[in-house]
């Protein structure tokens, strides 16, 4: 029987193009995120049958139920989980003055969200335990090099990345007894939606050298962290972290 992955986030961006790789990896995919099925059937058109679409916004309890209850009856597995979705505030503003519907939006989805997807996905895997063949099942959560990198304008993004590095280190450890691998991926400065408002930063920056690959990253180059850990290669290196970052955790001077 065919393994089965969701990643949620994947309209568009790292997610999209995460989707994509598993699914040349050999997964059946699960594509989620907050957009209308509608607007989604000429993405889903470049997947092979059998994959599909469940809207699902990662913040709402009724939302996550729905979705791995679907996955249950349609496929009758869930072998793999990538946390990508995510979102930076709705405005960058200097922790000094930012706001606390700033703060709850950006950690109710990207924290909260995070974490109860990662309690209900596990206690999904462990009930499919021993009845699905070959089952090895695994979950990949998407922070970023903002979990140990401050940027004071967007301080909520910061500690929401930091805080999905402590739930991958606790589900990592939880389920390490059930057999069931948790990693990180953390992605640095990446061409996609979210840092087109900052590009001609960035770019500088790359250019001046702040990361020893001087190119910004693309979302290719994180799906193909996603593809290693999803391989089973590493599964002995549960909780390990792979920086998808050119270099930038080099830290060097």
């Amino acid at each position: 029987m065919q393994k089965v992955a969701i990643v949620t986030g994947s309209a568009r961006g790292i997610g999209l193009e995460t989707a994509k790789t598993l699914s040349r990896d050999g997964y059946t995919m699960v594509l989620s995120d907050v957009v209308a099925p509608e607007n989604m059937e000429k993405t889903l058109g470049e997947f092979p049958k059998g994959s599909t679409y469940i809207k699902c916004d990662i913040s709402s309890s009724k939302d996550r139920e729905e979705l791995f209850s679907q996955v249950r009856a349609r496929y009758g597995r869930l072998d793999l989980l990538v946390n990508n979705a995510g979102v930076a505030p709705r405005q960058r503003l200097d922790i000094l003055e930012t706001t606390e519907e700033n703060f709850d939006g950006v950690l109710r989805i990207n924290l909260r969200g995070t974490f109860f997807m990662c309690q209900k996905c596990a206690n999904e895997m462990l009930s499919y335990k021993g009845k699905a063949e070959d089952y090895a099942p695994r979950i990949v959560n998407i922070s970023s090099m903002s979990a140990y990198t401050s940027s004071t304008n967007r301080g909520e993004y910061c500690i929401s990345k930091a805080g999905i590095s402590m739930i991958t280190k606790l589900f990592a450890d939880r389920l390490a007894e059930e057999g069931i691998p948790v990693f990180e991926v953390r992605p640095g400065i990446i061409m996609t939606d979210m840092t087109s408002t900052v590009h001609e930063k960035y770019e500088k920056l790359i250019s001046e050298g702040v990361t020893p690959i001087r190119r910004f990253g693309l979302p290719r180059d994180v799906a193909n962290c996603v593809s290693v850990l999803a391989s089973g290669k590493l599964d002995f290196s549960t909780g390990q972290v792979l920086n998808a970052d050119g270099g930038f955790h080099i830290r060097r001077l």
